[in-house]
């Protein structure tokens, strides 16, 4: 790593007034010598207090949806705003404190010591509480498709707790706005981004609403995943 490094916070949020707060207050903004830390929050189309709430809290810059579009789409235009603003590192969170913002220097570790290129905070290798079984049999039954596409073990493939180094935001394709999970993982390791996966610890949100209801998941993810696979991918390019 440089001598100065620059980590951008990406979190996307839709009408996330009620948790958004917590999530921001709770970023760590000094953990490691020479790496400034910023909070950009991507507010796609919320009709609450989300930014001014983000704001109150700490949030360093709010970038604006034009309109409601979508998860992954919000994930993705916040990634490349952090490029393009000069992320040397990015992690990408949920706005509903579902996921540990105290554990990012855990997260990023692996990138600020060269080790990986893309890492993913795993529920399912720390504490999960208070996940219905639905929604756990979901997740393994989506991470099982990935370990099978790309013939390699991973145990969380649906984390919202993501880190990235500039290598790997720079090649990045989201190439659905409803959802990123799946399409994300298949994108950067068929490209040869190294991934690693680190326990964090999980809860279930106490406020606000998912977007995620069954049978629109099933068959937009399912879609996304097999036009992903269908794709040609060029090997991983050196930063500029």
């Amino acid at each position: 790593m440089r001598q100065q490094a620059l980590l951008y916070i990406v979190i996307p949020a839709k009408n996330e007034e009620e948790a958004i707060g917590e999530v921001i207050r709770n970023v760590p903004r000094s953990f490691f010598p020479g790496l400034t830390v910023k909070v950009l929050v991507v507010d796609d189309g919320s009709t609450d207090g989300t930014v001014d709430v983000s704001l109150a809290a700490g949030a360093d810059e709010i970038y604006t949806m034009p309109i409601n579009t979508g998860l992954g789409a919000a994930v993705r235009a916040g990634l490349r705003e952090a490029y393009e603003r000069g992320a040397d590192y990015a992690v990408m969170i949920d706005a509903d404190n579902e996921y540990p913002a105290e554990q990012i220097p855990e997260l990023v570790a692996p990138l600020l010591a060269g080790e990986a290129d893309y890492v993913m905070g795993s529920r399912f290798m720390g504490t999960i509480k208070g996940m219905k079984w639905h929604r756990r049999l979901g997740n393994y039954l989506f991470t099982a498709l990935q370990m099978i596409l790309l013939r390699r073990f991973i145990s969380d493939g649906q984390s919202g707790m993501r880190a990235f180094n500039r290598a790997a935001l720079a090649d990045l394709e989201i190439i659905h706005d409803y959802n990123y999970a799946q399409v994300m993982t298949l994108n950067l390791v068929r490209k040869g981004y190294r991934m690693k996966e680190i326990p964090i610890r999980y809860q279930v949100r106490t406020t606000g609403r998912s977007f995620i209801r069954f049978v629109p998941y099933v068959t937009k993810v399912l879609s996304a995943v097999w036009r992903e696979m269908r794709r040609p991918v060029s090997p991983r390019q050196p930063d500029s």
